[in-house]
């Protein structure tokens, strides 16, 4: 066989070779996150279970924050003060961010985003506040209503009011998971919330100190 015919079957076997490693690699990136992804990256490598802290935390800690985020919103509205809107505004920022994440590992471990189950079941000590809030710390609907009614100082004082008492329901609920959690997702997330929600817990008593008003 002359060197023209073999040249073609020495391209041909050249391509096929290329294709399978190009093949391997493709393999190999999309098994290696469906693994990681699936073990919830823990120390066991083993999705955490339905009663574990790191799913409960997940989920009623975005509850916790989707309600922040709204009473946010609100207060951006109803003042331009702008101190406590650029406090809004980290909180909007910081909790939308940080409620993404968490849902997206609960869908990541395949756990349902709602329950049933009484909020912080997972604490030991399951709570069903009498004030008709979803759990401790949290806005009722009627604070709720008398902040979208409030104006300028009216309003500044009550979501400080407010969202101390969510930050102290929030920073206790986040220390608890810092402990409790088997993931090395929720230990940092919950470390670094029970930090960040204390610090503004002092920045927030600063504000109300310097409206005159008590915590």
């Amino acid at each position: 066989m002359t060197p023209s015919a073999r040249a073609p079957r020495s391209l041909v076997w050249a391509g096929a070779v290329v294709f399978a490693v190009a093949v391997g690699l493709v393999l190999l990136m999309v098994v290696q996150p469906s693994a990681a992804s699936s073990s919830g990256s823990g120390a066991s490598g083993a999705v955490p279970a339905e009663s574990s802290a790191d799913v409960g935390f997940a989920r009623d800690m975005s509850v916790h924050h989707q309600q922040a985020v709204e009473m946010a919103f609100i207060v951006r509205d109803r003042t331009d003060d702008e101190d406590v809107r650029r406090l809004a505004y980290d909180i909007i920022n910081t909790q939308a961010n940080q409620r993404g994440m968490m849902l997206g590992w609960l869908e990541t471990w395949d756990r349902p985003k709602s329950s049933d189950r009484p909020p912080m079941e997972w604490m030991g000590h399951p709570v069903t506040p009498s004030d008709g809030s979803l759990m401790p710390g949290m806005a009722t609907d009627t604070q709720l209503n008398t902040l979208r009614a409030a104006e300028g100082r009216d309003a500044e004082v009550l979501f400080l009011r407010l969202m101390t008492v969510h930050h102290r329901a929030g920073a206790d609920m986040a220390e608890a998971a810092a402990g409790a959690a088997g993931t090395e997702e929720i230990r940092s997330l919950a470390s670094g919330m029970d930090r960040a929600q204390l610090s503004e817990i002092t920045l927030m008593a600063d504000m109300l100190k310097a409206r005159g008003a008590k915590p």
